[in-house]
C-alpha cells in the first residue's frame, strides 16, 4: 500500500509526508532511467509514463507487480521452515503455504494487497 500510494496512514502527517516525498523522489529515478531514449522499449514506456508525474502512480503499480514475490520473499526470509501463512491460500486458497509461509511456486500466497486497507481489518 505504502508503495503503490494507498496507504491509510493514520500516523505523524509529517511522517507521511517525508515518507511519501521520499518515495517520490526514488520513483522519479525509476522514471528517468525507464523512459530514457536509449532504453529498450523507450517510446512505449514514455507513452505509458507520460503523465504520470509527481506521484508516479502507474510506475508504482507497474513496479509493485512486478516485484510483489520478491518483497514476500525477503519479508518471509527469516521464517522457519515449517511456519505457515494464518490461513490456506495457495492453489486458489485450497492448500496451506507448506514451508517459510510460501507457496510451493514460491507466489506470494495472498492478494491482501489489492484488497482496500480498511476491508482488511
Amino acid at each position: 500500500d505504502i508503495i503503490r500510494g494507498k496507504d491509510l496512514y493514520l500516523g505523524d502527517q509529517q511522517e507521511k509526508a517525508k515518507l511519501e516525498n521520499n518515495l517520490k523522489n526514488i520513483f522519479a529515478k525509476i522514471h528517468s532511467e525507464v523512459t530514457k531514449t536509449n532504453g529498450k522499449n523507450w517510446q512505449t514506456l514514455q507513452e505509458r509514463y507520460k503523465r504520470d508525474a509527481p506521484d508516479f502512480y502507474q510506475l508504482r503499480e507497474d513496479w509493485w507487480d512486478a516485484n510483489r514475490r520478491e518483497v514476500w520473499k525477503a519479508i518471509t526470509c527469516g521464517a522457519g521452515e515449517s511456519d505457515k501463512y494464518f490461513r490456506p491460500t495457495c492453489g486458489g486458497g485450497t492448500t496451506p503455504t507448506p514451508n517459510k509461509c510460501r507457496c510451493a511456486i514460491n507466489d506470494v500466497p495472498t492478494y491482501f494487497d489489492y484488497v482496500p486497507q480498511y476491508l482488511r481489518w
